[in-house]
């Protein structure tokens, strides 16, 4: 599976979840849209496997058959590449066709072997930063795995890319931990294959939400709110607090300035209080259930750090840990450790079902994992975030 910038075999997909970002409103100097006829000329294309015919098309939003057929699937795919996580969320995965995110335009073709749906590829357009960017997922039914269709999906996928003006793909793969070297990762050659670049190493970390010492995440709580006099913790679920709303946007703008990147060619974000509100009404359709825990200055009245935990609609017992930030200004008064220990005394007491949580984070990122590891957090894998230049 290659996911859109960051995780599985035979498949590209998106930017690991800590770097996912949300995009809006296509601003007035982009392009005019086209009809959909239009901008995307593809129909249907052929090519023969053997005795079998492999055809490519767009997915009709319309047909539930070849949608159940591709969440299938994916579902498929993830319990061969990781079988630690929970299925697929139905909802959140067609998000794409009912709910984009703001500022991302997607793209889906689905391959079939004899009509039967054997892969598919997302691509994930960027209008806003990074236009020339595009991520992707593909993923290939791993009963019809090294056949030839991830190949013919990646060559569509670039295809689109370069009609759109773009000129590199991101995606990700599982990867080896410490130890693990031996261990065949087909995503990894996969990306290797069509001549992508290794841009960053990721590492997923699990949290044993049922297994947690809650004395000891009370300690760490109450370590972390005697080093922040003069600071505040504030909670709020799924919506920013409007006089919170501007903090929250300068801190997502701040993201991939403060995280490490690797060789991703990645730019910055330009988020206002708009674009965060598009996010969370798209979030809002996905059904993700959002904690939320930040800081304030006291001095100021300003929110300064903040962090996110999500739940998709399908899961009681398990949580994405997400972004997490602390202006830069304001560091080293353990605020990243009172946002975390906070949100997560915050979720437990909310999610009595909750069983496990994941988060990614960059190998380079040692300060985010020395939090994470103080709560417990374990590698559960590897990851890397490939790129190609086209």
């Amino acid at each position: 599976m290659l996911r859109a910038g960051g995780h599985p075999p035979e498949t590209f997909q998106v930017l690991a979840t800590q770097r996912r970002r949300r995009c809006a409103d296509v601003p007035p100097d982009q392009r005019p849209k086209r009809p959909a006829e239009n901008r995307w000329p593809l129909r249907c294309a052929r090519r023969t496997l053997g005795d079998m015919t492999l055809t490519v098309t767009p997915l009709d939003p319309t047909d539930r058959q070849t949608l159940d057929a591709v969440y299938r699937i994916a579902c498929a795919a993830q319990a061969v590449d990781e079988p630690d996580l929970p299925p697929t969320c139905r909802r959140r995965f067609e998000a794409l066709l009912s709910h984009p995110m703001p500022g991302i335009e997607g793209r889906w073709l689905v391959a079939r072997l004899n009509g039967l749906p054997v892969g598919w590829l997302r691509l994930h357009l960027h209008t806003i930063e990074n236009t020339e960017n595009a991520t992707v997922e593909l993923t290939v039914d791993p009963a019809y795995r090294r056949r030839g269709i991830g190949r013919v999906l990646h060559e569509h996928g670039v295809r689109l890319l370069r009609e759109h003006g773009g000129k590199r793909l991101v995606g990700s793969t599982t990867a080896a931990l410490p130890g693990e070297e031996d261990r065949v990762f087909p995503g990894a050659a996969f990306a290797a294959a069509v001549g992508a670049k290794p841009a960053l190493a990721d590492v997923r970390r699990r949290l044993d939400a049922a297994g947690l010492d809650r004395d000891r995440l009370a300690a760490l709580l109450a370590e972390a709110r005697a080093a922040a006099t003069g600071y505040r913790p504030v909670r709020w679920r799924d919506h920013t607090p409007e006089e919170y709303v501007a903090d929250v946007a300068y801190l997502e703008g701040r993201l991939l300035l403060d995280a490490p990147m690797g060789e991703l060619d990645w730019e910055p974000e330009q988020v206002d209080a708009a674009r965060v509100r598009d996010a969370e009404r798209a979030l809002d359709a996905r059904g993700v259930r959002r904690y939320n825990t930040g800081v304030v200055h006291d001095a100021t009245g300003r929110l300064v750090g903040w962090t996110q935990l999500g739940l998709d609609a399908s899961s009681t017992d398990h949580a994405w840990q997400e972004i997490t930030l602390v202006d830069p200004d304001h560091r080293g008064h353990r605020l990243g450790l009172l946002c975390k220990a906070g949100n997560l005394a915050y979720v437990l007491a909310h999610e009595p079902a909750l069983r496990a949580v994941d988060t990614w984070n960059a190998a380079a990122n040692r300060h985010m994992i020395a939090i994470n590891e103080r709560l417990g957090f374990r590698p559960a894998a590897g990851s890397v975030d490939w790129q190609l230049t086209i």
